[in-house]
């Protein structure tokens, strides 16, 4: 490695070491750990631009010059910040559809803030932002292909599935709802104002359906996962604990207003990473 990719990678490292991801990663060998800490800093430089309140033409171009560099760098002549890249793309096959697929989920964001998509809509924002971000990391892992594409399918939507409904709040904020259309009406809400919902006293029959949605897609990763070696499913099961975790304190809390912020606790998370880092 090379001091400008020891630099890098410290970099990365450093980015994700408050995340939930840190934990479940700095247990993987070190070729697999810097090839993560990558894919992990990609998402959050597109992420941020999806998420920054600059002008949305100029969002919609920082995100456009990410395509180009993607092609660059499978074209053979990678920018700058996507050089050190170049070992982990040729080393577990990452593949350059997976990269676009996310910044094609972050410009969902753009050029309108999303407001109740119709249910296929959000599964398709889940598959991009989410399951594709799956797809390369299964690659990482050593996960087998036909199984590391369902193990991503259903890990993915999970784990975005319990970030929406986590986040409902903080979304409303920056006017957006990702709640499904289909929902809020079956609920009987017909407005798709993101402050006017989470304020709707029916918002709990509208979230109750993800919840199941969640826990199914949970069970369904988790099928995939005990069928693989420990060893190789190791750093998507922390994830999906934690991530299952979550989704159950939201469940216990209840989502009618007022609703306090949830999260993991330090013992909790301990608990998880001793009990499935330890081969």
């Amino acid at each position: 490695m090379t001091l400008e990719t020891a630099a890098a990678t410290a970099s990365y490292g450093t980015s994700a070491s408050g995340s939930s991801f840190y934990a479940a990663m700095r247990i993987l060998p070190h070729e697999q750990r810097e090839a993560m800490f990558q894919i992990y800093s990609f998402c959050r430089q597109v992420d941020d631009i999806a998420d920054s309140d600059g002008p949305r033409p100029e969002r919609l171009a920082a995100l456009a010059q990410w395509r180009v560099d993607i092609d660059a760098l499978y074209q053979g002549h990678p920018p700058a910040r996507l050089r050190d890249y170049v070992a982990s793309v040729q080393r577990f096959g990452l593949l350059r559809e997976d990269f676009l697929a996310i910044v094609d989920g972050m410009e969902m964001d753009v050029p309108q803030d999303i407001r109740a998509p119709d249910i296929a809509t959000l599964d398709l924002y889940c598959d991009r932002v989410a399951s594709a971000v799956g797809r390369l990391s299964v690659r990482v892992f050593g996960v087998a292909q036909d199984d590391g594409i369902l193990l991503a399918h259903h890990l993915g939507r999970a784990l975005q599935l319990t970030n929406i409904l986590r986040d409902i709040d903080e979304d409303a904020a920056i006017g957006r709802l990702y709640l499904p259309r289909e929902g809020l009406l079956h609920a009987g809400i017909t407005s798709v104002e993101p402050l006017k919902v989470i304020a709707d006293p029916a918002l709990p029959k509208v979230c109750a359906p993800l919840v199941a949605r969640a826990r199914s897609h949970f069970e369904k990763a988790d099928e995939v996962m005990g069928r693989n070696p420990r060893r190789v499913v190791r750093a998507p099961r922390i994830m999906s604990k934690y991530y299952r975790a979550i989704l159950e304190l939201l469940v216990i809390r209840g989502f009618a207003a007022p609703r306090a912020p949830v999260r993991l606790n330090k013992i909790a998370r301990l608990v998880i990473l001793l009990r499935y880092a330890v081969i």
